[in-house]
């Protein structure tokens, strides 16, 4: 669906974004993760045609973004960080106001009206101007502008920002729906925000991409925690001699029961917990727990900020 290829953007001395590549196929929900000025949004002003790139190429459903701008936007729904409302109209006027700046056929609006109020859940607001709405409710008519041609691809800068904890979670549910019949990608520097809606991530520090994988690849390591209840004798010595143990460390931890990191060798994808497990049990050592080592997506993204 969306096919980006060495793309730079600068403004003056400012490189806004350094050459990034990614690709979104059809059906995913794919969240762009970075800190404030990463380049999330230029990024995403260029797939909409918004910005031309400096360098590289964009295409979106087989279409170059520079020469196919018109044909990409029908087929784009686009949700900018500051929603484009007029708060003197209704909800009704605003969006049937859209649908006609859409070119949505006459006989075709008054369904693609009732799917996109629906959908966000504002059929009781119809009337009320959207000047009086909640910000919450605000962005939810921001949202169904963004449905209302029915759109192959949703582009969504910073959906939830500025919305209180029920809000948040009334826009997630709300976009989870949504994707089921179109191709999401949106920008946030929220980290549970990408945890909760999305199954890839593409990180952006500095205008480059750090990270690109499925949330399950990011939080994977080589490495396994055992906790005993007592430490027995040699312990350290049995558990470096399993095969794929690169180290073990003795970890510190608020319930005083022995705690035990053993790193695995870097590249290599196996599970440490069976060998370590036929070693406890071989040994009959007490044991407590057991467990593959996950690292969160905030340890993740951390290391990538330090390092960039």
């Amino acid at each position: 669906m969306i096919d980006v290829t060495d793309v730079s953007k600068s403004y003056g001395p400012v490189e806004a974004l350094r050459g990034i590549t990614f690709h979104v196929a059809a059906g995913e929900i794919v969240g762009l993760l970075g800190p404030n000025g990463a380049g999330k949004t230029t990024a995403m002003k260029i797939l909409t045609g918004y910005l031309q790139p400096d360098e590289g190429t964009v295409t979106v459903n087989g279409l170059d973004v520079l020469t196919h701008t018109r044909q990409v936007q029908a087929q784009i729904g686009y949700l900018p960080e500051t929603a484009p409302l007029y708060p003197e109209l209704s909800v009704q006027g605003y969006l049937k106001m859209m649908a006609e700046l859409r070119q949505i056929p006459e006989d075709e609006q008054r369904d693609c009206l009732s799917q996109a109020v629906y959908a966000t859940g504002l059929e009781d607001h119809l009337t009320r101007p959207i000047g009086q709405l909640s910000k919450g409710f605000r962005q939810r008519v921001g949202l169904a502008q963004a449905i209302l041609h029915r759109p192959r691809l949703l582009i969504l800068d910073e959906p939830t920002i500025g919305l209180d904890p029920t809000q948040v979670v009334e826009i997630r549910r709300l976009i989870r729906r949504l994707a089921q019949h179109t191709t999401v990608l949106f920008s946030t520097h929220i980290l549970s925000e990408v945890e909760a809606l999305c199954d890839r991530v593409i990180i952006l520090i500095n205008g480059r991409i750090k990270a690109d994988a499925r949330l399950s690849e990011l939080s994977a390591t080589p490495d396994a925690v055992l906790v005993l209840d007592k430490a027995p004798a040699g312990v350290f010595k049995a558990l470096r001699g399993l095969n794929g143990v690169r180290g073990v460390e003795q970890v510190q931890t608020p319930d005083g029961y022995p705690t035990y990191r053993l790193l695995g060798e870097m590249g290599n994808g196996a599970d440490l917990c069976p060998a370590i497990y036929e070693l406890v049990k071989e040994r009959g050592w007490p044991l407590r727990e057991l467990r593959r080592e996950v690292r969160t997506l905030e340890t993740v993204f951390n290391e990538l900020a330090t390092a960039a």
